[in-house]
């Protein structure tokens, strides 16, 4: 019974080997996402896009009404953060219901171009 488990062992340590050269031999893998040029950002479609962030964002002292919660500053905040905040609602990574809800909506450029008006408010 050994001898056929060492056997097997090998078997499969040899065919993982394989595999993995395989692997080496091909294409390499696409660049990550965050290595992707980044776009250009209109502020004034952006302006048009931002409509329904006011809703919350818009709210005196940034807190909501019902239920009680902070509702953060994006106005001024860096197009740089926006642009990874909102990458993330919509990828699912960053975690609020109603924010992944709004952000689905939006094109890569639709996303530039709202963080560049929210980034250029003071």
């Amino acid at each position: 019974m050994r001898p056929l488990m060492i056997a097997a062992c090998l078997a499969l340590t040899a065919a993982a080997s394989a595999a993995a050269a395989q692997e080496t031999t091909q294409a390499p893998a696409a660049a990550p996402a965050s290595a992707a040029p980044a776009l250009k950002g209109d502020p004034q479609a952006g302006r048009q896009l931002t409509y329904t962030c006011h809703g919350c964002h818009g709210v005196t002292g940034y807190k909501n009404a019902y239920p009680n919660y902070h509702v953060p500053k994006i106005g001024g905040q860096p197009a740089e953060y926006l642009v990874n905040a909102l990458t993330e609602y919509k990828r699912g990574t960053r975690k609020h219901p109603t924010m992944q809800a709004q952000s689905q909506s939006f094109s890569d450029q639709d996303i530039a171009d709202i963080a560049a008006f929210l980034s250029s408010l003071k």
